[in-house]
């Protein structure tokens, strides 16, 4: 799937006057309405029927990130023009980097279908849109981009609130050691960053290792609620100005997958709440070993694991404890009208 950049469909829609904090979201609630609108005129009714849920729908959060059969329209049943306009939705929510680890798990399950002789299981074109509700720039509604190991889901609330998980990125293999595309590394600073502030805490003589062996699963898997787990590791609290810094800068490689204003949003709201943030590391700290990390604050939770297929498989995750799929907002929201 390469990257395309194509003119919108739609006519730019206009927003009404907002706040200065909102003008952000707005902007991004605008945009990324115009663009699904465009991918949704661009089908016909049975494209519709697949692309197109109710926003009350339970397909909504009926997310994951292994292979199976899953609802939506698939890049490989797209027409040229379908598969443009699918592509300008991913291009309007994701930054550059974001979108370059978008096309590598692509490229990797290309990669997979190849090395495994199983183009069926592997088909790097079951990617699939889904849109929920009806798209508008002040309206309620959803978009889900999902296949095997990239899976994300928008929320729009109202289009004054936006959420962006829960958001999980897979890599197998995590560092690609020969072929084609050797030495590709989709989830490198996630990795990198995690592992040099474990380092630097260790050798303060934090207690950031609350175990010597690694799971072989992100611990809260694909489940819809995602609740707190056991608090470990160092507290940001107990963390030098330098140690925090690295931690920032390690959530920061989350948020920065989407579009500035969206992440700038998402870092804001983490900032507020860093002192009591934790990091936690498990397994080996030595490169190529299997590990497990997971950083989790009052409001969510990052989680990592590489212990798979001799610790070349890499599963990240993010989620939000009462704003994924937009719970929190939609709430907000019920409460609004029932007064």
């Amino acid at each position: 799937m390469t990257m395309i950049r194509s003119l919108l469909l739609l006519p730019l829609l206009v927003l009404l006057p907002v706040s200065a904090e909102e003008a952000p979201l707005a902007k991004a609630s605008s945009e990324l309405a115009a663009a699904a609108n465009a991918f949704i005129q661009s089908l016909d009714e049975a494209g519709r029927k697949q692309a197109c849920f109710p926003f009350d729908s339970a397909e909504r959060e009926n997310w994951g990130f292994v292979p199976k059969e899953r609802k939506g329209l698939a890049y490989k049943t797209m027409n040229e023009e379908q598969r443009k306009l699918a592509r300008k939705i991913l291009e309007t929510a994701m930054s550059e980097q974001g979108l370059a680890k978008a096309d590598a798990v692509v490229a990797l399950e290309s990669l997979l279908a190849e090395t495994e002789k199983d183009p069926v299981k592997r088909d790097a074109e079951k990617y699939f849109t889904s849109i929920f509700g009806v798209p508008k720039p002040d309206g309620t509604w959803a978009w889900r981009y999902e296949g095997h190991h990239f899976a994300i889901n928008f929320t729009f609330v109202d289009g004054k609130a936006i959420s962006v998980t829960p958001t999980f990125i897979g890599t197998n293999p995590g560092e690609v050691r020969n072929g084609r595309l050797k030495g590709l590394r989709p989830l490198a600073a996630e990795e990198d960053l995690a592992r040099t502030l474990a380092t630097a805490l260790l050798a303060a003589e934090k207690n950031v290792v609350f175990s010597t062996k690694a799971p072989n699963e992100i611990i809260t898997g694909a489940n819809r609620q995602v609740t707190q787990l056991e608090p470990v590791g160092v507290i940001a609290a107990d963390m030098s100005m330098a140690q925090r810094e690295g931690l920032l800068a390690l959530i920061a490689t989350y948020a920065n997958r989407y579009r500035k204003d969206l992440a700038d949003h998402e870092i804001a709201a983490i900032k507020l709440e860093l002192s009591a943030v934790r990091f936690g590391w498990a397994g080996s700290l030595t490169p190529g070993d299997a590990y497990y990390y997971r950083i989790q604050g009052p409001s969510f939770l990052m989680e990592v694991v590489n212990s798979q297929n001799n610790a070349n498989h890499v599963h990240a995750t993010w989620r939000n404890f009462a704003g994924d799929f937009g719970r929190d907002a939609l709430a907000d929201h019920l409460k609004n009208e029932n007064h």
